[in-house]
């Protein structure tokens, strides 16, 4: 069978050197990264996102939370705007025109989770969804959200779904996508899935299965051996990305990759 849309990153060696040594050296250079999640519950993933956007190199970084959280906020994690949280503790209805706001001064955006469970902000998040066009990143139960407008997810243009198997999975049934994903399928098997998968969608995918973590789109698709998935769950592997697709807008595949070599 022609495997020939499939490449390999193994060990340390990255795949696309020249997209690591094109990182720019300035952050006015570096691009601006918009950060939505949180609930009065709990902001963790929020900050590992924060931390690793400026570590990774993001040129600016603005973080939008639920206002409930303006006295919980660690000082290290500056250039924060606030916006009505609902009875729930995550965003409120009100807090669309902040997250369009985020949206027109970002040059990508990454909802990394932590939003509770709110019916409400579910709706919240689809309008944004909708509105926004730019880069967009979606990780962790910010995908769960988002679970009622699953096909406005898969054939939106600029979107980097990062998911778990079984969220994978759910997303390919609530499309009546025509592949049946198992936990026990073979890597070759998945990769197969994803390669048709994103030919017929544009957006791109991210999913780690049997210690690899693949990359998909446009029928393309990376693995990448993979040891760590707490990484993938705490949300730095989605921020990670996020910021490498900012200086390689033309190359989300190539970015993706790299950004975990």
């Amino acid at each position: 069978m022609d495997h020939s849309y499939w490449k390999k990153q193994t060990g340390f060696k990255p795949l696309f050197p020249d997209i690591q040594w094109s990182r720019p050296e300035q952050r006015s250079r570096a691009g601006k990264l918009g950060i939505i999640g949180g609930n009065t519950l709990g902001f963790a993933g929020v900050g590992e996102a924060y931390v690793t956007a400026s570590s990774t190199g993001a040129g600016e970084i603005r973080v939008l939370l639920p206002d409930a959280l303006k006295k919980s906020i660690p000082p290290t994690i500056t250039n924060t705007v606030f916006a009505t949280t609902n009875p729930s503790g995550s965003l409120a209805k009100d807090a669309l025109p902040e997250m369009r706001a985020l949206g027109s001064w970002a040059d990508a955006v990454l909802l990394v989770g932590d939003a509770g469970r709110s019916s409400e902000t579910a709706i919240v998040y689809e309008e944004f969804l909708r509105d926004y066009e730019g880069r967009l990143v979606i990780t962790r139960d910010a995908i769960d959200l988002i679970k009622n407008s699953p096909q406005a997810l898969v054939e939106r243009d600029n979107t980097l779904l990062v998911v778990s198997f079984a969220q994978l999975q759910k997303l390919f049934q609530s499309i009546y996508y025509p592949k049946v994903l198992t936990f026990s399928m073979q890597l070759t098997n998945l990769v197969e899935a994803l390669h048709k998968f994103t030919i017929t969608y544009p957006t791109a995918v991210a999913v780690l299965h049997n210690d690899h973590l693949l990359i998909a789109h446009n029928g393309g698709v990376v693995s990448v051996e993979w040891t760590n998935p707490m990484a993938i769950w705490r949300g730095s592997v989605a921020t990670s990305m996020a910021v490498y697709w900012l200086w390689n807008p033309t190359k989300p595949v190539e970015a993706f990759t790299t950004a975990i070599s």
